[in-house]
């Protein structure tokens, strides 16, 4: 799937929060203040969001419903590895020494991430 711009994103989000098909009606009005569109605005949005294979459609009756087509897991881990593959050569090890050598991790972040590692690696066992 292509990257979603932050608008896009924040629509997902939405549609992740709901899990069930909206109108684009009901999107703008989940999306409140975060975005001062007009409806004509959101259904650009939508289309591209389609053309990208992110978000369905549904035209099967007189209103539309927009369903995501990927889920928020799968866009994670998708943002993530081109996220480490881009600036990180696809190192968690690099990524994570960066953030604590810039002193973005204190030491108890750092020991629950030992405690998750030990946990991974259990589960590989």
């Amino acid at each position: 799937m292509k990257k979603l711009s932050d608008a896009e994103f924040e629509i997902m989000q939405v549609l992740w929060r709901h899990n069930a098909p909206m109108t684009s009606n009901q999107l703008l009005e989940e999306m409140g203040d975060s975005r001062s569109w007009k409806l004509a605005s959101l259904m650009t949005v939508l289309a591209r969001m389609a053309e990208k294979g992110a978000v369905y459609c549904d035209r099967s009756t007189r209103t539309n419903y927009y369903t995501a087509l990927v889920s928020e897991e799968e866009y994670k881990l998708a943002e993530g590895e081109t996220f480490l593959e881009k600036l990180f050569h696809k190192s968690a090890k690099v990524f994570i020494a960066s953030l604590y050598q810039g002193r973005k991790m204190s030491a108890g972040e750092v020991q629950e991430l030992r405690q998750y590692l030990d946990e991974l690696e259990k589960e590989e066992d």
